[in-house]
């Protein structure tokens, strides 16, 4: 392996219901059945860029059922497309990966896992010359959708992974000096009582943020997701999307709930800075953040989990040439929040009086 080597393969996906994922995940966001496995137990579902291949365990000793049975439905594995698996399965294991499954060649793929954060793995996926970049192997294709919905997303732009506090750095150095990552972005982010650390690594297509919540502030929803889900995984996944309003009243009439934002952040949003596409009515209507940073700006909104511990959610983006992650919006987005109690305690207060 080398930096820039790696693209994302797909992302592999446990769940409980694979009918009710699958038609999910279709109608909401245009991710569109195209591959199906030959036992029945797998679907791929994708857009643009973005593959996921949904799994139902169909045995209690199926690798799957621990984990639903550990984390409930989520991601498991995020498959790192290389042009050569056993090499870099054999290079990630020498410095010091743990190994999950050796080399296998089928259907003139070769694949190979380590294991990563928490119970999430790597599948190193080697594709044949010449073959189509969503084929799998044991897997067999679907006829295309028509008519259904597009909700015009284009890539997968990061995966957000959570940790215990105290293991960020030895998760960062993992994919730093184990798979060549390399670290593109940090910050401490403190917000009322309580604090996070994250870390962004990349390589290629491939981009991780990275996060673990501060022990010695009061718990957030960093340590919420870590209680629900039974340790170290992966919170949310970010897609990325050229109009950000479109997309968003696709996948909404398509029975996505996005979380709503205060009116106060749109309130306070032009004191802060001047969205550069969109205006604020627009943004205000549809509950999108806007944010930016000395590149540019980006648009992004987050769905309210339809997980049944209320963990993994998705996310939507759109990047006008910012690099970061958004974090100026949780501080705008906590500022909105108590400013908004400060106004329904003054109105209390005028009532009563």
């Amino acid at each position: 392996m080398s930096k820039d080597d790696l693209r994302l393969d797909h992302i592999g996906y446990y769940t409980a219901d694979l009918a009710a994922e699958t038609g999910r995940l279709s109608r909401g966001y245009g991710l569109q059945p195209y591959a199906r496995s030959t036992a029945g137990d797998s679907v791929a579902v994708g857009g643009g860029l973005v593959r996921l291949v949904l799994t139902q365990p169909d045995a209690d000793d199926h690798p799957g059922a621990a984990y639903l049975d550990r984390h409930g439905d989520g991601v498991a594995d995020i498959a790192l497309g290389v042009t050569d698996a056993a090499t870099a399965f054999r290079t990630a294991v020498d410095r010091g990966a743990v190994p999950v499954s050796p080399p296998h060649a089928g259907d003139g793929f070769v694949t190979a896992t380590v294991r990563g954060a928490g119970d999430l793995v790597h599948t190193f996926v080697q594709r044949p010359a010449g073959a189509d970049e969503r084929a799998l192997p044991g897997c067999t294709p679907l006829p295309p959708v028509t008519g259904g919905l597009d909700a015009g997303l284009t890539e997968v732009d990061h995966l957000a992974v959570c940790v215990p506090s105290g293991d960020l750095a030895a998760t960062v150095d993992f994919y730093r000096h184990v798979l060549d990552f390399q670290l593109i972005f940090a910050e401490s982010i403190t917000i009322g009582d309580q604090a996070m650390r994250t870390e962004v690594v990349k390589n290629g297509s491939v981009t991780l943020t990275l996060i673990e919540p501060d022990a010695a502030r009061e718990p957030g929803h960093i340590d919420e997701f870590l209680a629900a889900h039974g340790g170290a995984g992966v919170q949310h996944l970010a897609m990325s999307t050229v109009d950000i309003t479109a997309a968003v009243d696709a996948a909404g009439g398509g029975g996505v709930e996005f979380l709503p934002t205060p009116g106060t952040y749109y309130d306070l949003l032009t004191d802060r800075l001047r969205p550069v596409k969109y205006p604020p009515h627009e943004l205000r209507r549809r509950n999108i953040l806007v944010d930016e940073d000395h590149d540019g700006q980006l648009y992004q909104i987050f769905a309210r989990s339809a997980h049944p511990r209320g963990t993994f959610f998705f996310e939507l983006i759109e990047r006008l040439g910012a690099r970061s992650f958004g974090s100026g919006n949780i501080a705008a987005l906590y500022q909105a929040v108590e400013l908004q109690r400060a106004n329904h305690r003054d109105t209390r207060t005028e009532a009563a009086a």
